[in-house]
C-alpha cells in the first residue's frame, strides 16, 4: 500500500467484514486478492486498519473477476451486520428513531469512510410521501461496482434490522451498469433496481423516519456517542457548500429553513450550525448571499414580475424583496432591473 495515499479517502477495514469466508467460499485466495489490490494482508481479519477506499473496491473487483463471481459484492454485503460499526452500531442500535438512528450515521460516518456522505433527496419519479436515501462515495470519485453493491445493500439490510422487517423500500438507483442479472439484484433488495444512473440512492418512505426502535438504551446510546465523540476531528467538512446546494434547490419551492435543510443532509441543527461556524459562515448568511445572487439574475435577465420573482427567492411578499434589494444594493428592484436595461451595469 503506497505510504502517502489520501488520508481523506481512507476506510475502516471493517468493511472487508466477511470477505475472507465469501471468497474462501467461492474455492478463492483472499490473501492473493488482497496483495494484488495492495491491501495490507492484516486487513482482511482486523477492524479497525485505515485503507484506501480505492484498494478496498480493487480487491473486490479483482476477486469477482477472477472467481467468476459477478454478485460478489452483493454476497459480502448479506452475510455482513450492522455489528462491523462497532461504537457506531450501538449508537444507531439504541437510538430513539430512525431519524436520530440516519443523524447520527450522517454525523460519524468519518469514523469508518471519511469521504462517504448520506443525505436525503427529493423523490425523482414525484411519488408523494417518498424521499431518496443518497449515498455519494465523495466528490468527483465514481466508485466500482462492487464496492457500490455492497455498500448499498449493507445500508439497505441494516436499516431492515433496525425495523425488524420491511420498511417499504420502493426501488433502487445504482450509478452503474448491472454486475449481476437483474434479478439477482431484485433478489438481494426485494425491489427493482435501476442502473446506470446518476447517484447510488434507495428510495423509501418519508414516514420511516419517525418509526421507534424498539429496546433502546439511553446509557448505552451515550456512551457510545462519548466514545465517538472523542475520535479524531472530522475532516473539512464543506457544510457551507451543502447548505447551499440544498437551498439552490429547495428555494422558491421547498422550505428555507436550517430545520429542513439539517433534515435533508441527516444532521442535528446544533450539529450543522456549529460546522458552519466552524467554517466562518452561518445559515443566514449563505442563505442571503443565495438571494442576492439570484435576485439580481432574475431581475436582470427575465421579465418574472416582481411578485413572482418574490415567490421564487421564498419570500413572504414583494415588500421584502423591495426592503432586501435596498439593503443589498441601495436601490430598489425595479431601479436594478432598469439600470441593467440601459446597460449601466447593475451593482453586484
Amino acid at each position: 500500500m503506497p505510504d502517502s495515499y489520501d488520508r481523506r479517502r481512507a476506510v475502516r477495514s471493517a468493511g472487508l467484514q466477511r470477505f475472507r469466508d465469501t471468497v474462501v467460499g467461492l474455492g478463492g485466495d483472499p490473501v492473493h486478492y488482497a496483495r494484488e489490490a495492495g491491501l495490507p494482508v492484516a486487513a482482511l481479519d482486523t477492524d479497525d486498519l485505515l485503507i484506501p477506499d480505492a484498494a478496498l473496491a480493487a480487491a473486490l473487483e479483482i476477486a469477482a473477476v477472477d472467481l467468476r463471481c459477478p454478485d460478489l459484492g452483493l454476497r459480502v454485503a448479506a452475510a455482513q451486520e450492522l455489528s462491523m460499526l462497532g461504537p457506531l452500531a450501538v449508537a444507531i442500535r439504541h437510538a430513539p428513531s430512525m431519524r436520530d438512528a440516519l443523524e447520527c450515521t450522517a454525523e460519524y460516518m468519518f469514523v469508518h469512510f471519511r469521504g462517504g456522505r448520506l443525505s436525503l433527496i427529493g423523490d425523482r419519479e414525484g411519488e408523494p410521501g417518498m424521499t431518496g436515501m443518497r449515498y455519494a462515495f465523495g466528490e468527483g470519485v465514481r466508485p466500482l461496482p462492487q464496492a457500490i453493491d455492497m455498500t448499498m445493500l449493507f445500508l439497505h439490510r441494516s436499516i431492515a434490522f433496525l425495523v425488524g422487517g420491511e420498511y417499504g423500500l420502493r426501488s433502487v438507483d445504482l450509478p452503474h451498469p448491472a454486475a449481476a442479472p437483474a434479478e439477482r439484484y431484485r433478489e438481494a433488495f426485494g425491489v427493482r433496481v435501476h442502473f446506470d444512473r446518476p447517484e447510488a440512492v434507495l428510495r423509501l418512505p418519508v414516514s420511516l423516519f419517525d418509526r421507534p426502535l424498539n429496546g433502546a438504551d439511553a446509557t448505552l446510546r451515550n456512551l457510545a456517542l462519548a466514545f465517538l465523540s472523542r475520535q479524531a476531528p472530522k475532516p473539512a467538512s464543506d457544510a457551507a457548500a451543502r447548505v447551499y446546494a440544498v437551498l439552490a434547490r429547495e428555494l422558491g419551492s421547498g422550505s428555507a429553513e436550517l430545520a429542513d435543510v439539517a433534515r435533508v443532509l441527516l444532521i442535528h441543527p446544533r450539529t450543522l450550525q456549529r460546522e458552519l461556524a466552524g467554517e466562518g459562515q452561518s445559515f443566514a448568511r449563505i442563505l442571503d448571499d443565495l438571494r442576492r445572487s439570484r435576485a439580481r439574475i432574475l431581475l436582470t435577465t427575465t421579465d418574472m414580475s416582481l411578485g413572482q420573482v418574490s415567490r421564487a427567492l421564498g419570500f413572504a411578499g414583494q415588500a421584502v424583496l423591495s426592503r432586501c434589494a435596498h439593503r443589498w444594493w441601495g436601490m430598489s428592484p425595479s431601479a436594478l432591473r432598469r439600470r441593467a436595461g440601459s446597460h449601466e451595469g447593475a451593482p453586484r
